[in-house]
């Protein structure tokens, strides 16, 4: 089946008709602010299904999509197994808000792949598996102090939305109303790679921090890897103060390696908070740690964390579908990674060869494309990037069926349903765009993907 060619949204599609009615019930006609399209303009895509790398509008037009429900689709919309997975639970009733014996079998699996979770809680989403961390690392420790990255985002936590990047950078505004001065205060930040800051942090500060809390690749102010050593640096001062450190792999998790970016660089955090790929679209999240730091929570100690919906039995059934891909295809992470490799090197190569002002990050089979021409190493050189050149490049591909992340500052993904044709096209889109940021002059009708 080929695409119709794309256009911008008018007036007259269903989209702009949904986001008409969207807007009288929803706060700019959403539920989470960058699908608002408030960053890059133009009318919201309301999607009404999706299937392998592909999604629809309600228009019934399709593109190939990078978003990937903000990377958690590591294996594509609505695998065929997953959803007979779910087909199967959902007929055994949707919440008992009791134990299930299948919760054992998911935790079990969970500690295959990360180790460091000696014992771990299941909870409904990302930012719900930090603030219970966040909670525990002050509770174990004694401590007030959080100490975070500029432009680290973990989720919607009143501690942690203090220089926050993702939807917060986007709209220039790192910090929220409604979080009292008094809680901010006890945050505090420094830019990611910068080793001077780390020392001189936990030098002033070290005896009162609880914990450290960092994406080791951090993805929602664009991919930025760490230094060589950074993360080893984080490790050592975190343990000769007494404080935590706690990796939020929400996004890393399952992507950069089948156990992590701590799998990866070798380091064992002392919690990790998990979300996104573990539930294949389907909402639960999951964070743990050492068996003494764990043990510290209710009922066995003093940290309470609950949750009616935790554990919930079919996102638990779609975790376990998840893991079994991972534990029956141990090499579709290691594949999947040397396909997007072969993408990221054609692209990186054109873009060296023609001199364009960008700078492709990547790690593993995630990427972000920066509008400047100096390297992205932290938050600062992250915000030099272009947010008008990225509006007009993300147009560019939805128009010829390609579907992005709509924010200059996030990771977009590829799936294993990601073929190399399509990549070799999506290719092809990406060149057609000009050093300056516009459209190369071309023909009358954008080029349809196949």
């Amino acid at each position: 089946m080929k695409p119709q060619n794309r256009r911008r949204s008018s007036n007259n599609d269903l989209n702009s008709k949904r986001y008409e009615q969207a807007v009288k019930v929803f706060p700019a006609g959403v539920n989470s602010p960058v699908r608002a399209f408030k960053a890059v303009g133009g009318t919201p895509l309301f999607i009404a299904k999706g299937k392998g790398p592909w999604i629809w509008d309600e228009s019934g037009r399709r593109y190939l999509d990078f978003c990937g429900s903000w990377g958690a689709l590591f294996f594509g919309h609505a695998p065929a197994g997953l959803i007979q997975a779910l087909s199967r639970e959902i007929k055994k009733g949707t919440s008992f808000g009791t134990a299930t014996v299948k919760e054992i079998e998911l935790a079990s699996k969970l500690r295959t792949f990360f180790p460091s979770m000696e014992k771990l809680r299941l909870v409904s989403s990302g930012t719900e598996a930090v603030m219970s961390a966040i909670r525990l690392a002050r509770g174990y420790t004694g401590r007030k102090k959080i100490l975070k990255i500029d432009g680290g985002y973990h989720g919607h936590v009143d501690s942690l939305l203090v220089k926050a990047g993702s939807g917060g950078a986007t709209f220039g505004i790192p910090d929220s109303a409604g979080i009292p001065e008094e809680l901010a205060r006890q945050t505090l930040t420094i830019p990611f790679n910068d080793f001077e800051a780390l020392e001189k942090v936990f030098k002033n500060e070290g005896e009162q921090i609880a914990a450290l809390i960092l994406e080791p690749v951090p993805a929602n102010m664009g991919v930025i890897l760490p230094k060589p050593g950074f993360l080893e640096q984080a490790r050592k001062w975190t343990q000769s103060c007494g404080a935590l450190l706690i990796f939020d792999e929400v996004i890393t998790g399952f992507r950069i390696a089948a156990g992590g970016a701590q799998e990866h660089f070798l380091i064992r955090p002392d919690m990790t908070c998990l979300g996104k790929i573990l539930g294949g679209g389907l909402p639960i999240a999951a964070f743990g740690g050492k068996k003494e730091i764990m043990d510290q929570l209710a009922p066995l100690g003093p940290v309470y964390q609950a949750g009616t919906l935790s554990g919930n039995p079919v996102a638990v059934a779609a975790a376990l579908w998840v893991m079994e891909q991972f534990q029956r295809f141990k090499s579709s992470v290691d594949q999947l990674h040397e396909r997007a490799q072969g993408f990221f090197r054609e692209l990186r190569k054109e873009i060296q060869d023609q001199e364009r002002p960008l700078q492709l990050n990547t790690a593993g089979s995630m990427f972000t494309l920066f509008f400047t021409r100096e390297p992205v190493t932290d938050y600062t050189s992250a915000k030099k990037s272009s947010t008008e050149q990225f509006a007009r490049f993300f147009h560019h591909c939805l128009e010829r069926g390609i579907y992005l992340a709509p924010s200059q500052f996030e990771a977009n993904f590829i799936s294993t349903t990601h073929s190399k044709p399509l990549l070799e096209q999506t290719l092809e889109v990406f060149l057609a765009f000009c050093a300056l940021g516009e459209p190369a002059p071309a023909k009358k009708k954008p080029a349809p993907l196949k």
